[in-house]
């Protein structure tokens, strides 16, 4: 830590979630200031590196700046008066709970950012592309920084429409169905979710989250908790994805350009469980409580059918997508994080914040990779891909096979590396749940989200098998291997993987005050 002056944290975290917005708007001009290059495309692409690096350099700095002494208190606050009539305030601030995962979001944005300036999707002028993913990236880390509930809101709407173009624009193969049931999915799902918000801010006198967590439900009846988790959880459930809400993201990510599809599963994904976190279980506990045991049910049945999906992909001859494969996998993934949530425990939940990180570095890393064999092959297909590799990418490109075959062990949640810590601990959230909820049921839960580790284990191994490992022909072509670009912006996620799997407390130590402070009644 690192002893930094608080009205510059405040203007670091303004920084954060404005400078996208700034360098959107410069993206768009006919010259931008400054901007020289060989030609106006890589002019554009490399301002848009500039600028998703100067954020991450902000983000590293707030990380650097706060006080991991007192992670569950508010840091960095702003709180100005905005529609007044309304109560509305512009309230920033980041906790324990927030800051790794803003820090996430810079990451995966600036290496988006870099590998897009060296293998730019196909499609319309980069102008536009640069300036969705800087919006993109505004709409998410504002999300996890501000602390108004209709801002909340707004910001959680931002990031609809640059993905739905990203998708409708720069995606694949049927794109533009993707594209629009992205959109409708979600949109529905928020207005639901508005009108609980709206509940929420109207009962209380106020739309202030932290005025609201410290609260703890007491300014609101039962059955006005009962309406809001009802109203907000399918919002942020479809955000998830939680089944049965899932059925969009396949779709999306198959369709998604390589860089949509990390981002979409990087952090996007992350969104709906913080907000379930952040909002429905500190300010209406007890209508959780009653949802709670559904919801975990829930989560243990996308655990079992997104794992048994990927097991159907991975077969041979089912002309299974890596990419539909990856996000099937996606919804099983964050089957544990709402299970972890589900157990009202700190030990459930910092496992479900945990998971998310984890979730975040390694399936980004997986998109990268299967971007990259797709660049290589044309294909994203199993089949063919099996058959463009002879299953011997060991030999043909030996590190961008050692690489997958790395993030498919992290992704089944390997002891050592970061996929395992926030499974486990949502597993062991589910074997003594909070007080009033039937601890037969979440033992029940558990034994089933167990299983479902096996069976990820199952489909990964057999992608890696089918992909990887066989006999490599003498007069075999040779595929390129890891490029300087590709190493650039793949090595962090490795490093980090690494890193989380090895030294949990980095994560949990920040995490879990916040986590009992939040629990216990609020946060300061």
């Amino acid at each position: 830590m690192i002893d930094i002056n608080e009205s510059v944290m405040q203007f670091l975290l303004a920084f954060v979630v404005v400078g996208p917005l700034l360098g959107a708007a410069a993206a768009l001009l006919p010259a931008p200031p400054g901007l020289k290059g060989k030609s106006p495309e890589q002019a554009v692409l490399r301002h848009g590196v500039t600028v998703t690096g100067a954020v991450l350099v902000a983000a590293i700095v707030l990380a650097l700046g706060f006080d991991h002494d007192q992670p569950s208190k508010m840091q960095a606050s702003t709180d100005i008066s905005w529609i007044p009539a309304l109560d509305v305030r512009i309230h920033l601030g980041i906790d324990g709970i927030s800051l790794p995962l803003l820090v996430l979001t810079a990451l995966l944005t600036f290496l988006c950012a870099l590998y897009s300036y060296f293998k730019m999707p196909a499609g319309p002028t980069p102008k536009a592309f640069v300036a969705l993913l800087l919006v993109l990236e505004s709409g998410t880390l504002a999300t996890f920084a501000v602390l108004d509930l209709l801002l909340f809101f707004l910001a959680f709407e931002t990031v609809l429409i640059p993905m739905y173009f990203l998708i409708a624009r720069w995606g694949g193969e049927d794109r533009s169905r993707a594209a629009w049931r992205f959109i409708l999915y979600t949109l529905l799902g928020s207005v639901v979710m508005l009108l609980g918000l709206l509940l929420i801010g109207i009962k209380a006198g106020t739309f202030d989250m932290v005025a609201l967590a410290t609260d703890n439900g007491r300014s609101l009846t039962t059955s006005v908790q009962v309406i809001a988790v009802l109203s907000i959880g399918i919002g942020l459930a479809v955000k998830t994805p939680m089944w049965p809400l899932h059925s969009w993201l396949p779709d999306a990510h198959t369709a998604a350009p390589t860089v949509g599809s990390v981002l979409l599963a990087g952090v996007l994904l992350k969104m709906g469980t913080y907000g379930f976190v952040r909002i429905v279980l500190p300010i209406a506990p007890d209508g959780f409580r009653i949802f709670a045991p559904y919801l975990a049910a829930l989560a243990v049945v996308g655990i079992i059918y997104g794992s048994l999906a990927c097991l159907a992909l991975a077969k041979q001859g089912a002309k299974g997508d890596l990419k539909r494969l990856i996000a099937y996998s996606s919804v099983g993934h964050m089957g544990f994080v709402l299970l972890g949530i589900a157990t009202m425990t700190p030990t459930g939940v910092n496992g479900a914040l945990f998971a998310n990180i984890a979730h975040g570095l390694i399936t980004g890393l997986l998109f990268f990779l299967v971007g990259a064999l797709k660049d290589r092959t044309g294909s994203t297909d199993l089949d063919t891909l099996a058959e463009e590799t002879g299953a011997a990418l060991y030999g043909k490109a030996p590190r961008l096979g050692g690489l997958l075959a790395f993030a498919a062990v992290a992704s089944l949640g390997l002891p050592g590396l970061a996929g395992f810590w926030g499974e486990m601990l949502a597993l062991f959230g589910a074997f003594q749940p909070a007080a009033g909820l039937s601890r037969p049921a979440f033992l029940t839960f558990m034994a089933i989200g167990a299983f479902g580790t096996l069976l990820t284990a199952a489909y990964l191994l057999i992608v890696v098998r089918r992909v990887c490992m066989g006999a490599l022909p003498q007069d075999a072509p040779k595929l390129p291997d890891v490029r300087s670009y590709e190493f650039a912006a793949w090595t962090p996620l490795v490093a980090l993987t690494v890193v989380a799997g090895l030294w949990p407390k980095a994560l949990l130590g920040l995490s879990d005050p916040a986590v009992q402070q939040l629990l216990a009644g609020g946060t300061r």
